[in-house]
């Protein structure tokens, strides 16, 4: 680049753009899911629009090129499109607003309002991408971040820029459980993001589980199951890129997105499209990589962090199903939801013996560690001689763990329970698991 380029005014460069001759190119095919472009040097990513002047357009966006086109994949309907139709590129990639005029806003996949009140106030318009913060630049976890839900605040603590995933089949209380953290959580911002949820679910997150309160700090991104794969996987992307704009800002951001596994879903789709080989159950090579590039932009920076939380929803209530076991391998810890619980009304439905917060020893005191670890042993005792219990084989005195587990489970239910309305803080939340451990006489010496 030229000296006089740099000095060059931006508005002349712009207009010298506007002046250059348009090149046009045309679909050749419009198969499956996609269209084939050719008469466009491309490059992927960029957003190119269908569609004659006089005519409805509609955006594509590249998602892969060789010798003979650019392969595209639709960010509307595909409907009345024709070999031959003319193609246009926009010059440039997808945009996200970003700023504090965005709270208590409800978008769609590509950042626009869906709400019905009016135009974004945004601060900002910045591209999708963005650089994943550099490992030996990010802060070390150090300082527990507030959840609002006790089970999760005390046996599953979680750091401020950690990621967690919350594991379960479907209908088992995700989406509940992501509403009481979205009340609860201490953090200034929260972003949300809905990928592939049922159209009629989304008004009832928003007023039942989220509420007024919930809404007026937090930012909602929404891609319906029926919106193309495209739109589903750029939800997951726009979301995640309004969160990072606020942790370059240095503010502390809560990211939750419902779910991690639709997401995938939606890139099999695209690559299976485009023509990659399918591997694991379906899922093409570029799922797992394209779901490490997701989480891994979460996390901590040299200021602010992002905390993220996704619910990864298990094919089956198969815990080793692909996706889980790549999410797990990623992600900082886990918190299964238990179907067992679900269906006897205990809420939220966490199994705490089968949940892990990776960095909860960094983030908690010793104190309260042996708090956590005993009401663990008291409930893994409970488990390991639950057969016995059924079959009222079970000799009192011949684990004190058990007796105790047995004569105070009403105590620990309660402790575990929380109903969707109910405030708590994680200092509180501390207070009572202590005192609950007192209770259970069990401590050793360690509480």
């Amino acid at each position: 680049m030229t000296a006089a380029t740099l000095l060059r005014p931006r508005g002349l460069d712009d207009a010298l753009r506007a002046a250059r001759p348009q090149r046009v190119g045309t679909v050749t095919s419009a198969v499956g899911l996609g269209l084939t472009v050719a008469g466009l040097d491309a490059h992927v990513g960029e957003v190119l629009t269908v569609g004659a002047d006089e005519t409805p357009q509609t955006a594509v966006e590249v998602v892969a090129t060789d010798a003979s086109g650019v392969r595209c994949m639709p960010l509307g309907r595909l409907t009345g499109i024709t070999a031959g139709t003319p193609v246009r590129s926009t010059g440039r990639p997808v945009l996200v607003p970003t700023g504090t005029g965005l709270f208590g806003r409800v978008l769609d996949g590509l950042g626009r309002p869906i709400d019905d009140r009016g135009p974004l106030d945004a601060d900002a318009w910045v591209p999708l991408d963005h650089d994943t913060p550099n490992a030996m630049a990010r802060t070390r976890i150090d300082t527990p971040v507030q959840l609002g839900v006790r089970v999760l605040d005390t046996l599953t603590t979680v750091g401020r820029g950690q990621r967690m995933g919350l594991f379960a089949g479907s209908g088992v209380g995700k989406s509940s459980l992501l509403s009481m953290i979205a009340r609860g959580s201490d953090a200034a911002v929260t972003v949300i993001a809905l990928v592939g949820e049922r159209g009629r679910e989304v008004r009832e997150f928003l007023e039942d589980d989220l509420g007024a309160d919930g809404l007026a700090r937090s930012i909602v991104v929404v891609s319906t199951s029926d919106e193309p794969a495209l739109m589903r996987l750029r939800a997951a992307f726009v979301a995640t890129r309004i969160a990072e704009s606020f942790r370059d800002a240095g503010q502390d951001v809560v990211l939750m997105m419902d779910s991690l596994t639709r997401v995938a879903m939606a890139q099999r789709e695209i690559g299976l499209s485009v023509g990659e080989a399918p591997a694991t159950r379906g899922y093409p090579p570029s799922t797992f990589s394209v779901l490490a590039g997701l989480l891994e932009r979460a996390g901590t920076d040299r200021v602010g962090s992002v905390t993220g939380i996704y619910t990864v929803l298990v094919d089956g209530d198969d815990h080793n199903e692909p996706i889980a076991d790549a999410a797990r391998s990623i992600l900082d810890g886990h918190v299964v939801l238990d179907r067992k619980l679900a269906v006897t009304g205990h809420f939220p439905s966490v199994d705490a013996l089968g949940s892990i917060s990776r960095v909860a020893s960094k983030v908690t005191t010793p104190e309260q560690r042996a708090t956590a670890t005993a009401l663990r042993k008291v409930m893994a005792a409970r488990r390991a001689a639950q057969d016995l219990l059924d079959v009222g084989a079970y000799q009192r005195g011949t684990n004190p763990l058990v007796d105790a587990a047995v004569d105070h489970q009403d105590a620990i239910d309660g402790f575990l329970r929380q109903g969707m309305a109910e405030q708590v803080t994680a200092a509180g939340s501390w207070e009572r698991l202590a005192g609950l451990v007192r209770t259970l006489g069990v401590g050793g010496g360690l509480v």
